[in-house]
């Protein structure tokens, strides 16, 4: 085992691009705690515990299981260096059309969730004065125009926020914070057992019934992004010296960030004597 290699804690890891990134990680020699809510599907897709990898049953929302998961992997390691917040879920559905309980469920896995293991995890990236946290939203965690994503974008704008603060907190401590935002990744994402739909819909909202459509039926499996080359990123950012706060993946991501810019831009000339009248 090379001793030099960094310790990765990767969350959310059966699926997707935590698989990805798992995956690519052990095969360039890194030693890896990957989490996931079932064990077994972990096992099934990578292996048995060895001296490189260690597979870890926990539900990130249960604060005491993170911080047990967290012990567990400094125990086996004996150290961490680089955390990937990288669980969580879609939730389709206009603000009006979910529930309470959709709401909050979200807000749970997709924000408590991540919170729990930097909460936990922060002591001993402290003590080392070093140490990496990405934490993953989503191109939705900048632009919310999406109709009928209101709430999964509310909980990837949280992490963006919680990402910047973090970074701010930090960074005389040795440890980096990484806020990264995917675009549409060719991924089981919005895969039928991934993403949630309402329990209750109602018509009315044709937009937001013809975005559920579409991301279901048309861009399910059509996404123009490659998990794989994204999970090749997040390991050299990690490289690097002076890591960035903000990192986006993807030719959509990259769009939609002018797109976002150029509209704010705009709207903030037009309404600007109302802006510039509140002044003394």
């Amino acid at each position: 085992m090379d001793t030099t290699k960094k310790v990765w804690l990767v969350t959310g890891a059966s699926k997707g691009l935590g698989l990805s990134l798992v995956k690519k990680l052990l095969a360039q020699n890194y030693r890896v705690v990957a989490t996931s809510r079932n064990i077994q599907s972990l096992i099934a897709e990578v292996g048995e515990v060895s001296d490189v990898f260690l597979p870890l049953e926990v539900s990130l929302t249960d604060n005491e299981n993170v911080k047990e998961g967290i012990a567990k992997s400094i125990a086996h390691f004996g150290r961490l260096d680089v955390i990937v917040n990288n669980a969580g879920f879609g939730q389709i559905g206009t603000l009006e059309e979910l529930t309470d309980e959709e709401a909050r469920n979200s807000f749970d896995v997709n924000v408590f969730g991540s919170l729990n293991v930097i909460r936990n995890a922060m002591p001993y990236l402290r003590k080392n004065r070093s140490g990496h946290i990405f934490n993953i939203a989503s191109v939705g965690g900048f632009s919310g125009a999406f109709p009928g994503w209101g709430i999964y974008c509310a909980t990837k704008f949280a992490v963006v926020g919680f990402t910047e603060s973090l970074a701010e907190e930090v960074k005389g401590l040795g440890v980096h914070a990484t806020v990264v935002y995917p675009g549409y990744f060719r991924t089981d994402f919005l895969a039928k057992g991934s993403v949630k739909t309402p329990q209750h819909t109602i018509e009315e909202y044709e937009a937001a019934r013809q975005s559920q459509q579409a991301h279901l039926s048309d861009i399910n499996g059509n996404q123009p992004n490659d998990p794989e080359k994204a999970a090749e990123v997040l390991i050299a950012i990690s490289k690097e010296e002076k890591p960035p706060v903000h990192l986006f993946l993807g030719s959509d991501a990259y769009d939609i960030v002018y797109k976002k810019v150029d509209f704010i831009s705009s709207e903030v000339e037009q309404w600007k004597s109302y802006t510039l009248s509140t002044a003394l």
